[in-house]
């Protein structure tokens, strides 16, 4: 079984998986932004590898700009990696895998 990043719907299922995640990835993609797809299956890589130690999202700007905004998220991609709700490290563009995970591994 693979698993991948789950899309959060709305803001008020953000804000509630901020608290109820003690390690969170987010990544801040459109259906329209090409750099986007390119790192898409990096990060469900990630939620696969990172299953029992973190939970790896998704969220599209395009429907849920809010987050974008308060977050400060002018291009995207973005992934943002919480820790305990807190963010803790923003990564802006197409990155490797290695990047990503080492990202992660600097929150757990």
């Amino acid at each position: 079984m693979t698993t991948t990043a789950t899309y959060i719907q709305t803001e008020a299922e953000f804000d509630a998986l901020l608290t109820a995640e003690p390690i969170m990835v987010v990544d801040c993609t459109a259906t329209w932004c090409g750099p986007c797809k390119v790192i898409s299956p990096l990060i469900d890589k990630l939620a696969g590898e990172y299953v029992d130690r973190a939970k790896v999202f998704k969220v599209d700007i395009g429907e849920n700009g809010s987050i974008a905004k308060r977050f400060g998220i002018r291009s995207i991609p973005a992934v943002m990696f919480f820790k305990q709700g807190e963010l803790k490290e923003t990564m802006i563009g197409v990155k490797s895998y290695e990047d990503f995970s080492q990202a992660l591994e600097r929150s757990l």
